[in-house]
């Protein structure tokens, strides 16, 4: 294991001090010590991770110094584009240290949207022409390796980061005034819903906790598209749905899904039929992966989704305010709901017990269903 404190300085005195990326799970006890120690200037929580490569471009492009840009395996797809199209030796030659948070490692149990992601990451790196260290206990050796590749070559390096590889952090979360959790928060809704309505839910404990409420309540599961991976894209599944059905179609979205492909929401506003019905639970916090802060709380939510073309956006911060709101979300077309709530969930939170393909077949039967 490495010692999490000696990693980071290890880094600064390679003179890696500035730092963009997207938390991921196995990232998050060297991304909590990054959130401690580095000056806010030097530290961005970005959006997506292409967001972060571009940042990382630009630091280069202003200093000729490298950035280290983290992620999860599964954000490389937001990546590509820019590390193949702007700092690629092909194009601009931008040289960045790449942390990946390795989910899906081939022989390790994982959850299945991570499994195939991790079997192609390596050879995902080979075709970019990346090259990737797995991160060792000889993290020194590791570093040095990639520093001066990175600086010799002026290209992106990766360092390939393995399950359990850093020491205990522990970040301090942020708190907030609000005393509603998300679970109630989803009980009250789903207790609201019709038995012809389907909800498209949010990766991460959204998910999961939606599948739990509906085992409390002895419901059965084919209302629900439990999105598992594909961060960001909640609102795209949903309004596929939503158009091609007569159903209402709820969207249970998150602020960190929601940042990080904002512009599908406007394409929603100016596509959507009457059916598609959008709510927003919004904590601050990419709680699924560690608890890292996202913008949510610092942003203006009900000016920016009215100016994506919502007509009405309704925020409310306890079950009777969404009690008394709710209606007007069903009964109305373009009207956003904005449930603002604290971090945190149940210690004893389980996850779905049906696969994707189950999850997926079984709400194909339900919208077809006459």
């Amino acid at each position: 294991m490495i010692p999490t404190k000696s990693f980071y300085n290890y880094l600064i005195n390679n003179k890696i001090d500035t730092f963009f990326g997207v938390p991921d799970s196995l990232l998050k006890e060297i991304c909590a010590y990054i959130t401690i120690n580095t000056p806010k200037e030097k530290h961005i929580i970005t959006a997506n991770e292409g967001n972060a490569i571009a940042l990382a471009a630009g630091k280069y492009i202003a200093t000729g110094n490298p950035a280290m840009v983290y992620m999860q395996n599964s954000g490389l797809g937001n990546a590509v584009n820019p590390l193949i199209s702007l700092a690629d030796e092909a194009v601009y030659k931008i040289p960045m240290l790449l942390m990946i948070g390795w989910r899906g490692e081939p022989g390790k149990k994982d959850e299945p949207q991570h499994v195939k992601q991790g079997s192609i990451t390596r050879e995902l790196l080979d075709t970019m022409g990346i090259k990737y260290i797995i991160l060792s206990d000889n993290y020194e050796e590791n570093i040095s390796e990639a520093v001066d590749y990175m600086n010799k070559e002026s290209k992106p390096v990766a360092l390939l980061v393995k399950k359990g590889m850093f020491s205990s952090i522990e970040l301090e979360k942020e708190t907030n005034d609000f005393d509603l959790t998300r679970e109630d928060a989803l009980e009250s809704i789903i207790t609201k819903l019709d038995h012809n309505d389907i909800i498209v839910s949010t990766t991460g404990k959204t998910s999961r906790e939606v599948f739990e409420i509906r085992e409390k309540h002895n419901q059965s599961h084919e209302n629900d598209f439990l999105t598992v991976g594909s961060m960001g894209h909640t609102s795209s599944i949903a309004m596929g749905i939503s158009l091609y059905t007569d159903k209402n179609v709820y969207c249970i979205d998150g602020d960190g899904s929601m940042l990080m492909h904002l512009g599908s929401l406007g394409v929603a506003a100016k596509n959507v039929k009457e059916n598609f019905k959008y709510i927003l639970i919004n904590n601050g916090s990419h709680e699924s992966v560690g608890g890292q802060p996202t913008i949510g709380f610092e942003l203006d939510i009900s000016s920016i989704l009215g100016g994506l073309g919502f007509d009405k956006v309704i925020q409310v911060d306890s079950v009777n305010q969404i009690n008394d709101n709710f209606c007007q979300l069903q009964d109305n077309k373009l009207t956003a709901l904005v449930i603002n709530t604290k971090q945190g969930s149940r210690s004893d939170l389980g996850r779905p017990t049906k696969t994707p393909q189950e999850n997926k077949e079984a709400l194909m039967k339900f919208i077809n269903r006459k």
